[in-house]
C-alpha cells in the first residue's frame, strides 16, 4: 500500500495568552492510502482542522514528521501543486464571476486543466458571468470543488465542505465528488460531522478523539473488528483479555459494551450486534470529555 499521507509521532502545540501550552494534536501516527476516499471523524476540538492544516502545509509540526504525496507539505510550488484544498467555508471571491474564478485558477496552478473546469461548470448549469456572491451555498461549494479538481491534484483535502449546506445540496455535492474521484482517480481526505455522509462515500476512515487517532483503517475491516455486546451486568475487569473496551454503559442488571477484537465472541451470555460507522465513531467519541469547556484564544508557537 502506497501512502499519500504518512505521519509519525506528529504533534502540534499552541500557546495560550497566559503562556500556558495546549496540544491540539499529539502522538499522531497515521497512513492514508492513495486512490481512496478517507473520512476523518471526530468531535469539535478533537484536532481535525489542525491535522488538515498540517497536511496542506498551513501549519508546521511542533514535533514528529509528516509526508504528503512524497514530500514536505507546503515545501515549494511543485509540492503545493500536488494538493487541492477546499476549506470549510468553501472559499470563493464574492466580487468575481464564475469565469473569472476559472481564469484565476489557470494563472495560479501549473497543472490546471481547463477542460475539467469548463466541463464541470457546464454540467452544473452555472452561469459563467454570474458573480460568486450571488450564487447559492450549494453552487459556491460546487465552484470551490471545481477549482480544487481542475488543479489536477494527487490529493484533494476537504474540510467540512458540506457543513452549511441543506440535505439536497449535500447530496449533490457528494455525488459530484464521487463522480470526479472515479473519473480522475485522485485520493481524497474528507472531514465531516455528518457521519451518514461519510458512510456513503468513504472506504477508509480515521477517528480522531482528544487530539489522538483512536482507530484507522479500511471501513469494512474496522467494522468487522468492532461489536456491540449486551448481556447480564458484568464489570470490565471480568471480560476476556482479547476484548478491548471502547465504551460501556450499565443498568442495574445489564451491561452494554462496544469492543474491538479480532477473535470470535463465543460467550453465549452476550447478544452480539454489528455497528454502523456512525455507531463506531460515537463509541470512540464517548471517551472524550462530555462537554468542551470554553477555550482561550490560541497563538501558534513559532
Amino acid at each position: 500500500m502506497t501512502a499519500v499521507v504518512a505521519a509519525r509521532g506528529l504533534g502540534k502545540q499552541y500557546r495560550r495568552r497566559l503562556g500556558q501550552k495546549k496540544w491540539a494534536l499529539r502522538d499522531c501516527s497515521l497512513e492514508i492510502p492513495e486512490s481512496r476516499v478517507t473520512g476523518l471523524v471526530g468531535p469539535n476540538g478533537a484536532g481535525k482542522t489542525t491535522l488538515i492544516d498540517l497536511v496542506v502545509g498551513l501549519l508546521a509540526p511542533t514535533v514528529g514528521s509528516i509526508e504528503v504525496c512524497g514530500g514536505v507539505p507546503g515545501a515549494g510550488a511543485a509540492q503545493l501543486a500536488k494538493v487541492g484544498f477546499v476549506a470549510q467555508d468553501t472559499p470563493t471571491y464574492a466580487g468575481l464571476t464564475v469565469a473569472e474564478h476559472l481564469r484565476l485558477g489557470a494563472r495560479l496552478n501549473p497543472r490546471w486543466d481547463d477542460a475539467i473546469a469548463r466541463g464541470r461548470i457546464e454540467r452544473l448549469g452555472l452561469d459563467p458571468g454570474q458573480k460568486a456572491g450571488r450564487l447559492s451555498g450549494g453552487q459556491r461549494a460546487q465552484l470551490a470543488l471545481t477549482l480544487g479538481l481542475a488543479k489536477r491534484p494527487e490529493l484533494l483535502v476537504l474540510d467540512e465542505p458540506v457543513a452549511s449546506l441543506d440535505p439536497l445540496a449535500r447530496r449533490e455535492f457528494l455525488s459530484a465528488l464521487m463522480e470526479a474521484v472515479a473519473e480522475h482517480e485522485i485520493s481524497v481526505l474528507l472531514s465531516s460531522h455528518v457521519i451518514s455522509d461519510l458512510e456513503r462515500v468513504c472506504d477508509h476512515v480515521a477517528v480522531l478523539v482528544d487530539s489522538q487517532i483512536r482507530v484507522a483503517g479500511d471501513v469494512d475491516d474496522v467494522l468487522a473488528t468492532h461489536h456491540r455486546l449486551s448481556g447480564p451486568r458484568r464489570e470490565p475487569d471480568t471480560l476476556p483479555a482479547d476484548l478491548h473496551v471502547v465504551s460501556a454503559s450499565h443498568t442495574d442488571r445489564q451491561s452494554t459494551y462496544v469492543v474491538r477484537t479480532t477473535a470470535p465472541i463465543l460467550d453465549p451470555a452476550w447478544s452480539v450486534t454489528a455497528l454502523s460507522l456512525e455507531d463506531l465513531a460515537l463509541a470512540y467519541m464517548e471517551r472524550a470529555a462530555a462537554a468542551a469547556s470554553p477555550r482561550p484564544e490560541l497563538e501558534v508557537l513559532r
